[in-house]
């Protein structure tokens, strides 16, 4: 007798259309409730619920192992672990948490010396709430106001609130509907941030006067491109507010004086399609940033009083991929990737003297400058972590190039580096490309394939993923786990034509260098086809997507968080959130029959097969504004309709929260506690 419970059926509804000649049958189309964001269908709500009871009913025997591995993770967290105080003006600034908090508290006490003063109770603001997320915090530059901004349930859409730091009273401004930073004008009187509009996408740059009605706040800039989004920041010198806007392949910047905000905008450089930019300032030059010649990106300056006047200061390279550039008084800051690998460069103004690299000790590790707030900084400070390092934060003093450990990640159950190894592989993919990839193993661990491995990557947007630390990941390797990253094509890890080679027409890269990966370790034996657990989340989730399609046989079980994996109907709607913004990344289908095609050929959802799949663990959040909670829903029901094992498919859908899962730091601890369980689970490691 059968007493497992049985997963949930996703009634079909007859749904077509017709683009491009080419009719789509979608009977999963109703699980997209048209009052979204406001999901209140009883049909939508009732699967849902129905999965998740699923959900726990087939975790509820595994408890034990999700507890005992939620228990490992915590013990490995400092529960009442505080940030290296940082000074900015004439207050010293750091966040604590306190032992069982969930949450933050920011505080901040004299440089003169005196008692700490809390700016911040963050576990008071989410006190009763499902989910928190503090998004902006800006302390004014006479340290006397604070306004920050919240969400309380996961949509990404933020409330501001400002407080009087002498009194701890908070001031009447309230503004709901924001997205975007907080930038103070030079006296304090007002601040700028952008609203997001109906569709959840930012196009303006608005300045509020403390005080005033914010019906009547100014719209100091509109982006009529709805395929653009607009942010607000300052230069390091805090004599310049910026308001940028862009895509992922075009950004035109403006500045405006902190000091008289309602001055005609300064246009730096006018969009041109496939140039992206952004500006630092010292004294009256600008050190513009961007690719206008190469993928590389290069840097070049112009004095402000005439912006398009552009002298190149340094070169592309072939080797070294140039991420950002930061002004101080006496010096800047290159930070760039080389072979993959984070380097930071401090260069004088003076062009005479030799620029210094910051070197780290090993052979695979990420490192990048940390909190910096003051123009005048002749110490700076740097994080440092790699896959066997713990979090590392140091100050480097730049005229003696003297480095200081301030703090090491703490660990409290324990930790020895020694019992793990970390390599960095090349592999060549099918197409000759050698992809690299980083990965960490016990000591011990024998290449005879007998071993399960962990694949990690994402492969999209630019985004390349650090070979850093992670305390979550020991509960694998510990018993017996490789883990590997995949720097696959469509991050930017080896420059920004990496990206470029993963995108578009060439998205199949992203997936044929995931599974090549794969295949090669197991063919150096590092594990067997079968017992590679794989993992991606939101366009990652996307990848999860599409090698379960292609290569099912590889993976003994797959974590897709969140995942983007309805591409086709997602890009044909233009009023979702995110979609024309998109259309650089993926292609148009609504006005391009190729990237129809393109899309239709590779969109997870619509490329399910009846054919084995390995065991899915699924995950969505309600009022996800990227990926919307619909997506992994379809997904899961036509997997359930048109897989033909008998391998688990769990799907979850976090009723009260976004993209990223819940917001404590306890209870989203607890979730990936429950991934490695299924994980452990269905490879046969459970202990």
């Amino acid at each position: 007798m059968n007493d497992q419970p049985e997963p949930p059926v996703a009634a079909t509804r007859p749904h077509s259309f017709t683009t491009h000649g080419i009719t789509i049958e979608d009977p999963w189309a109703w699980l997209k409730d048209p009052s979204y964001p406001d999901v209140k269908d009883k049909d939508v709500l009732a699967y849902l619920e129905a999965e998740n009871a699923y959900f726990e009913a087939m975790m509820a025997p595994h408890k034990p192992l999700t507890d005992r591995l939620y228990e490992e993770m915590k013990g490995r967290i400092k529960e009442d672990d505080s940030s290296v105080p940082q000074k900015d003006g004439d207050w010293l600034y750091w966040t604590a948490y306190e032992t069982g908090g969930q949450y933050r508290k920011w505080w901040r006490k004299p440089v003169a010396g005196g008692p700490g003063e809390l700016l911040l109770d963050e576990p008071a603001l989410a006190e009763g709430k499902e989910y928190f997320r503090l998004g902006a915090f800006s302390v004014s530059n006479d340290g006397k106001l604070l306004a920050y901004a919240i969400d309380d349930n996961g949509s990404e859409r933020f409330t501001i609130r400002v407080k009087n730091l002498a009194t701890g009273e908070h001031l009447p401004d309230t503004i709901p509907g924001m997205l975007s930073e907080i930038v103070w004008v030079a006296d304090d009187s007002a601040f700028l941030y952008g609203l997001a509009n109906e569709q959840w996408r930012t196009d303006n740059a608005r300045l509020h006067r403390l005080g005033s009605d914010p019906a009547a706040d100014i719209e100091l800039y509109h982006e009529h491109d709805e395929g653009f989004r607009v942010g607000v920041s300052e230069t390091s010198d805090r004599q310049w507010i910026v308001i940028g806007t862009g895509d992922h392949v075009t950004s035109e910047v403006y500045l405006l004086p902190a000091s008289d905000p309602m001055a005609k905008p300064i246009c730096v450089a006018p969009r041109k399609t496939g140039r992206e930019y952004d500006v630092e300032t010292h004294g009256d030059t600008l050190y513009i940033h961007t690719n206008d010649t190469d993928p590389m990106w290069r840097l070049v300056t112009a004095p402000i009083a005439d912006p398009e006047n552009w002298s190149e200061l340094i070169a592309p390279s072939k080797h070294f991929y140039m991420t950002g550039v930061e002004c101080y008084r006496d010096y800047f800051v290159v930070e760039g990737r080389e072979d993959g690998l984070d380097q930071i460069w401090i260069h004088r103004y003076d062009p005479t003297i030799t620029p210094q690299r910051i070197t780290f000790p090993e052979a695979s590790y990420t490192a990048g400058l940390g909190d910096n707030p003051e123009y005048d900084m002749p110490i700076i400070r740097l994080g440092y972590e790699s896959m066997v390092t713990p979090g590392t934060v140091y100050d480097y003093e730049v005229a003696t190039g003297k480095m200081t450990t301030l703090k090491v990640q703490e660990i409290p159950s324990g930790y020895d580096a020694h019992k793990y190894d970390t390599e960095r592989l090349k592999i060549k993919a099918r197409d000759g490309t050698e992809v690299p990839v980083s990965i960490v193993y016990p000591k011990d661990f024998p290449k005879d394939g007998s071993r399960p491995l962990f694949l990690y990557a994402y492969g999209a947007y630019g985004y390349a993923i650090p070979p850093g630390f992670s305390t979550g990941r020991l509960s694998l390797l510990d018993r017996g786990f490789a883990y590997a990253i995949a720097h696959i094509r469509g991050g930017d890890d080896l420059g920004q034509q990496w990206y470029h080679d993963g995108k578009l027409e060439k998205r199949s890269n992203t997936f044929n260098d995931f599974v090549d990966v794969a295949n090669a370790l197991v063919a150096d034996g590092w594990t067997s086809a079968g017992k590679i657990a794989i993992a991606g989340r939101s366009a990652g989730g996307e990848l999860m997507g599409a090698v379960v399609n292609s290569d099912p046989d590889l993976w003994g079980a797959v974590i897709a968080d969140v995942p983007f994996v309805d591409v086709l109907n997602t890009m044909l709607d233009d009023s979702l959130p995110l979609t024309p913004g998109e259309w650089p990344e993926w292609g148009n289908p609504i006005e391009d029959k190729a990237a129809f095609e393109l899309i239709r050929s590779y969109s997870p959802y619509d490329n399910v097969k009846a054919q084995a799949y390995p065991p899915m663990f699924i995950s969505g959040g309600l009022n996800d504004p990227r990926v919307t909670y619909w997506e992994p829903a379809k997904w899961a029901a036509k997997l359930r309709a048109t897989k033909t094992d008998n391998n688990i498919l769990l799907l979850k859908t976090n009723m009260g929260a976004g993209h990223g899962g819940k917001s404590g730091r306890f209870d989203s601890l607890y979730e990936g506690a429950e991934e490695h369980c299924f994980v452990l689970w269905q490879l046969g490691v459970e202990s």
